[in-house]
C-alpha cells in the first residue's frame, strides 16, 4: 500500500507541474503563505506589534500600504513615490482611506533634485545603474523631487509604534541616511535587499545588516525571494528588522512546555512512519 500512496502522489504532482502548479503537503502550506509580506506581518501582529503610524517608501501602486490596510486600519500612512506613472492608483487609495497622504517624490538623504533611471518594467527604476551587459534594463533618465523621511514625518501626525518600509532598488541606505530621526522612534524597519551587486555602488546583504546593528536594529524574518534567471541563484529577499530590545524580542525562548512536547511527538510519528515505508 505505502508504494501504490507513493505512485499516486508522484502522478499528481508530476500532472500539477504540467500544468504550472506545484503541491506542498498539507502542514507545509502554512509555511508558505508565512513567508508572504502578508503572512509575516499578520505574525508580527499575532505577536503583539501594532503600528500606529506606516511609512511606504517606494510606494508604486500602492500594494505594502493596502496590504498594512487589511491588518491596521486604524494606522496612519504616509506613502513616497517619484513615477508620475503610478498616480492614479495611488489617488485612488488616498481617496479611499483620509488617514493615508501622499508625497510624490523621492526619498534619499538630501533634498533636492536628481535624476532616476525609468526601467521598461518601472517597478525596477532605481537611483543607480545595474551593470547588465546589452540591455535596456536602466531605461531613460528624469528628474524628480527628492525629500528626506526626516523632513515629511515633521509635517505630519506621526503616533507610534512606526513601522517604516523602504524598496527603492538599492538606495535603501541613502534613504535612511535621510531617515535617521525616524529610524531611532521606529519599532520595524523592511528593507529590500540585494545578495549580489544588482546596483552599482549599491550595498548588499551583509552590509546592510551591518548597518542596522550600529543602528540596534536585528534581523526578525527574510521574505520575498527572489532568485535569478540567470543561474537560479537567490538574489534578493525583504529583510524585517526589529529594534534589538522591542516588543518582538521580548522572548528568546524557542516554544512552550506545550508546543515542544507536540512537536517531539510529531517528530516520533514521522520516525516510525518513515522506518515502516522502509522496511515495506
Amino acid at each position: 500500500m505505502p508504494l501504490l500512496m507513493n505512485q499516486v502522489r508522484q502522478m499528481v504532482q508530476r500532472l500539477a507541474h504540467s500544468l504550472g502548479y506545484t503541491i506542498v503537503p498539507s502542514a507545509m502550506a502554512g509555511v508558505s503563505a508565512r513567508l508572504s509580506m502578508e503572512g509575516a506581518l499578520t505574525n508580527m501582529k499575532k505577536t503583539g506589534f501594532v503600528p500606529g503610524f506606516v511609512i511606504d517608501v517606494g510606494a508604486a501602486y500602492g500594494d505594502f500600504t493596502r496590504t498594512c490596510l487589511r491588518l491596521f486600519p486604524d494606522a496612519s500612512y504616509l506613502l513616497l513615490e517619484p513615477l508620475e506613472e503610478y498616480g492614479g492608483d495611488l489617488d485612488l487609495l488616498v481617496r479611499e482611506h483620509p488617514k493615508s497622504t501622499v508625497i510624490k517624490a523621492a526619498a534619499a538623504a538630501h533634498q533636492g533634485v536628481r535624476n532616476i533611471n525609468i526601467h521598461p518594467d518601472l517597478v525596477g527604476s532605481s537611483f543607480l545603474l545595474e551593470p547588465e551587459e546589452d540591455s535596456d534594463v536602466n531605461g531613460t533618465q528624469r528628474e524628480v523631487a527628492v525629500t528626506t523621511i526626516d523632513a515629511e514625518v515633521k509635517s505630519v501626525a506621526a503616533d507610534g509604534p512606526v513601522l517604516l518600509k523602504v524598496d527603492v532598488q538599492g538606495a535603501e541606505l541613502d534613504v535612511l541616511t535621510g531617515a535617521s530621526k525616524t529610524v531611532e522612534s521606529s519599532e520595524v524597519l523592511i528593507l529590500e535587499t540585494t545578495l549580489f551587486n544588482t546596483f552599482e555602488n549599491g550595498p548588499v546583504f551583509h552590509e546592510v545588516v551591518a548597518y542596522m546593528a550600529d543602528r540596534d536594529f536585528c534581523v526578525y524574518d527574510i521574505i520575498g525571494n527572489l532568485y535569478r534567471p540567470l543561474d537560479g541563484a537567490l538574489m534578493q529577499v525583504d529583510v524585517i528588522f526589529v529594534k534589538r530590545s522591542g516588543v518582538l524580542r521580548r522572548c528568546h525562548a524557542y516554544a512552550t512546555a506545550e508546543q515542544r512536547m507536540a512537536q517531539t511527538e510529531m517528530f516520533s510519528r514521522r520516525a516510525k512512519t518513515l522506518i515502516r515505508t522502509k522496511n515495506d
